[in-house]
């Protein structure tokens, strides 16, 4: 009966630790699923966040770009000769430049 018992125990025991194993992996992964769905949506709120910036970045630089290109526009029907020497010396400036780095 002794050897009986103990088989008995040692049955016992090892059904309860698998069942334990059981209940601690069901629960890990309850918990990893949560965790999941917990960063998945934080993520999208910082995805929304940052395209909402952008655009609006974007609207404040295209605005900006329009206000320079209107000033620009104005300043050269002020003084059309003294734009094209600028012009003309820009380009100037930028082709010895260019051709100091060939050689």
């Amino acid at each position: 009966m002794p050897a009986n018992a103990v088989d008995y125990a040692a049955d016992e025991t090892k059904a309860a630790v698998t069942e334990g194993a059981a209940k601690l992996s069901k629960e890990a992964q309850r918990t990893f699923a949560e965790a999941t769905k917990r960063i998945e949506a934080a993520v999208q709120e910082g995805v929304e966040q940052l395209r909402a910036q952008s655009r609006a970045y974007a609207d404040t630089a295209g605005q900006q770009i329009d206000q320079a290109q209107q000033y620009v526009t104005e300043r050269v029907k002020e003084r059309p000769l003294a734009a094209t020497g600028a012009a003309l010396g820009v380009g100037v400036l930028i082709g010895l430049l260019l051709s100091a780095g060939r050689r």
